[in-house]
């Protein structure tokens, strides 16, 4: 059985000695995100560390609220805050120089791409409208997000066109990352895991459709990974719905289950970060785990979610070899 291709999301991060040095440098998290020479460091330091099968755009998924003049900050133990959006700011917002401002993200794009090795994937990526709606409505990140459910509910029209909104400019982004070197690209739905049955429907699957239909009608070669955490047995007909090539699984999904997923297509995922953060038999069984149920289908061999500040380096060595077959 050959090994899985391998890569890890939040790969470049703050349990990386060498992120943290080039984090102090930008001064700021925005900073780093739209400075494309630091950008281009992060992402390349754990392929160069590891040998990752793929890397991954270090970015974050609200530079495009960012883009749409909500004053995006990211305090020190606060995590990320922004001006809350109402019904009025929701019909004043217009995508005009959206990309014009995401233009330092495109360069990152092609630079990574001439500085990765040619057989190393390059991932592109967006949140999903749904998750990026959250914290504009919010204005930060909350437990359950019940400002956003409760917002949906109250302006159903408003939050319907603000969804909209995030999906036509979210396609344009990850259509000019894929002009700028992206081989394939991930739409991150962290909150999808707080939605009932027909708001999944209605506030996640739909838009991460549009999404990727609108990309796949100018890019038809375009490969796309759609991750919902949280949404459980809602994955069923996810990848129906979506259209998504492959399907990011969080560490709460069943093996049986996602043997089940995989027969309709790829499955990316599903360890537990705390494994790594473990590492030892905690570690080895979970790759094992994996690898005996979903490594004879088509996957891509991740983690359940983003890799913490906690994670060992020495462990992360420790799953590659393992899930590439180099340690017994």
């Amino acid at each position: 059985m050959a090994p899985p291709p391998l890569w890890l999301m939040r790969q470049a991060g703050r349990y990386l000695p060498e992120y943290r040095e080039t984090r102090a440098k930008a001064g700021s998290f925005l900073n780093l995100c739209y400075n494309p020479e630091l950008a281009t460091e992060v992402t390349l330091q754990p392929i160069r560390r590891y040998g990752f099968d793929a890397a991954i755009l270090f970015s974050d998924i609200l530079v495009i609220p960012d883009a749409l003049s909500r004053n995006v900050r990211f305090n020190v133990g606060h995590g990320p805050e922004m001006d809350p959006i109402d019904a009025d700011g929701i019909r004043a917002l217009s995508p005009v120089g959206v990309l014009d401002h995401l233009r330092p993200v495109f360069e990152a794009v092609s630079r990574i791409r001439a500085g990765l090795p040619v057989e190393t994937t390059l991932l592109g990526f967006c949140g999903a409208p749904w998750t990026v709606a959250t914290y504009m409505i919010a204005g930060k990140g909350t437990p359950d997000q019940a400002p956003a459910r409760l917002f949906a509910y109250r302006y159903p029209e408003a939050f319907a066109r603000l969804l909209d909104v995030l999906a036509d400019i979210s396609a344009d982004y990850l259509v000019a990352q894929i002009d700028a070197g992206a081989d394939a690209v991930q739409i991150f739905d962290s909150w999808a895991g707080v939605l009932g049955e027909a708001e999944f429907e209605a506030f996640a699957a739909q838009p991460v459709r549009r999404i990727i239909a609108s990309v796949k009608a100018r890019r038809p070669q375009a490969k796309i990974i759609a991750f919902a955490k949280g949404a459980g047995l809602l994955l069923k007909d996810y990848r129906q719905i979506t259209g998504a090539d492959a399907i990011g699984l969080d560490w709460s999904v069943p093996l049986k289950f996602a043997v089940d997923l995989q027969r309709d297509g790829a499955v990316q995922g599903n360890l537990d970060p705390m494994r790594v953060v473990a590492g030892g038999k905690a570690l080895d069984d979970g790759i094992d785990a994996i690898l005996q149920s979903l490594g004879h289908g088509p996957l891509i061999f991740n983690l359940g979610h983003g890799i913490t500040p906690e994670a060992n380096p020495d462990h992360v060595t420790a799953l590659v070899k393992r899930v590439r077959g180099e340690l017994a």
